[in-house]
């Protein structure tokens, strides 16, 4: 019991150390962020985490000029109390945490411009109540173990997910949800159901998500649920930006987007048109090249569907994403932990059933160099038989 103030000291040092490196300017027409009020009742599982995650919101509130209350007490759900707030945060609450009255206060915070947050076990709370439902966006269903997952990054122009890549690979405990947000929230993040284990929303699998509900706003993240979350740089800057787009103090469109993105081809392989040779990766250390008469893993990618139409491919030999390296000046190589700017590449679909992959970061064709005896390189500027394959799923 001694090791708790300890613990966390460290961790209040580590969030103030977060905090510092992830202060985002507030445009001048909108109203600044004053003021917070974390609440973390909770009636049913309670989260270790929680004393971090309002370490943490303490300390993006002292880098970005904002003052954070703390509290566990309903009865400051009151109309008169929660009017000095901009944003009140549900800091992994579950179970039935407010009673009719401070039902109705929330209600009318709302009403009157309030923003909400909801973090991980926020969507855990208030069955019974189905204003909070709508207000959440998608009420917990079930959960696998804690484990490493791909986030796919929907939306990069929104506050709190602008600083991240057009995918990140983290370790959390992955929530699914009893109905999807899609069609009443911009949808910001989503997970990659292929790449792990217990998922159940047959590949639409929102995490992160925005929404205007009821005269105020709202921002939900299922990310949280570890303590290791909030000295995250990257989840904590995403936590700042959920916070200012739901008190108003930045602009955001949080308005639905109903297109689902298309689901991850898990076990396609390339074929080169060039000399009939599959891709092969074999290592994180080699360099792509078609020359492989069969196919076995390392002949295996997943096709994993980006933003605007874009791929990445993963091959199966190592989970590794294929990055155009040295943006396209030298061989592909399967080396990358995440999908960003180099490891994007738009498919194209050419008239003759074969496919063709144009890397976003020079807007050059990949070609099976050298009729396949060299490896694959982005340096082609238009379609020829060395830059078409095959596109073929396997098992």
């Amino acid at each position: 019991m001694r090791s708790r103030p300890r613990l966390l000291a460290l961790v209040t040092g580590l969030a103030v150390m977060l905090a510092s490196l992830v202060a985002l300017p507030t445009p001048a027409s909108a109203a600044p962020l004053t003021k917070v009020l974390v609440f973390s009742k909770t009636a049913g599982f309670r989260h270790s985490s929680i004393p971090n995650g309002i370490a943490a919101i303490q300390q993006l509130g002292s880098a970005n000029g904002f003052t954070v209350t703390s509290t566990e007490d309903a009865a400051q759900f009151t109309t008169s109390n929660l009017a000095q707030y901009q944003a009140v945060v549900f800091m992994s609450t579950t179970g039935d945490v407010l009673n009719a009255s401070q039902q109705s206060a929330f209600e009318s915070y709302i009403a009157a411009g309030g923003g909400y947050v909801g973090v991980h076990a926020a969507a855990d709370t208030e069955y019974s109540w189905p204003w909070y439902g709508s207000l959440v966006g998608a009420w917990f269903d079930s959960h696998p173990a804690i484990q490493n997952a791909t986030v796919r990054i929907e939306d990069q122009t929104n506050p709190s997910t602008a600083h991240l890549g057009t995918t990140w690979v983290r370790s959390d405990e992955w929530y699914n949800y009893r109905t999807n947000p899609r069609s009443s929230a911009r949808v910001l993040a989503s997970l990659d159901e292929s790449s792990y284990s217990g998922g159940n929303m047959n590949g639409d699998h929102p995490i992160t998500w925005c929404k205007a509900y009821g005269g105020g706003r709202a921002w939900y993240t299922g990310l949280g649920h570890t303590e290791a979350s909030y000295t995250d740089p990257n989840f904590t800057r995403m936590l700042l930006g959920g916070l200012q787009v739901a008190a108003g103090s930045v602009t955001a469109d949080c308005s639905p987007r109903t297109t689902t993105p298309p689901p991850t081809v898990s076990g396609s392989t390339l074929r080169a048109r060039a000399n009939n040779q599959y891709v092969s990766a074999p290592n994180s250390t080699t360099a792509l090249i078609a020359n492989k008469t069969s196919v076995n893993t390392s002949e295996r990618f997943d096709l994993v569907n980006l933003a605007n139409g874009n791929v990445a491919l993963r091959a199966k030999s190592n989970s590794q994403y294929v990055a155009a390296e040295n943006a396209g000046a030298a061989a592909l190589i399967a080396n990358r932990a995440t999908a960003g700017a180099w490891e994007t590449f738009q498919l194209v679909r050419n008239s003759d059933g074969t496919v063709s992959l144009r890397a976003t970061v020079n807007n050059r064709y990949v070609a099976a160099d050298n009729a396949g005896a060299s490896p694959l390189i982005a340096n082609r500027t238009s379609i020829g038989q060395w830059e078409k394959f095959d596109l073929v799923t396997t098992n």
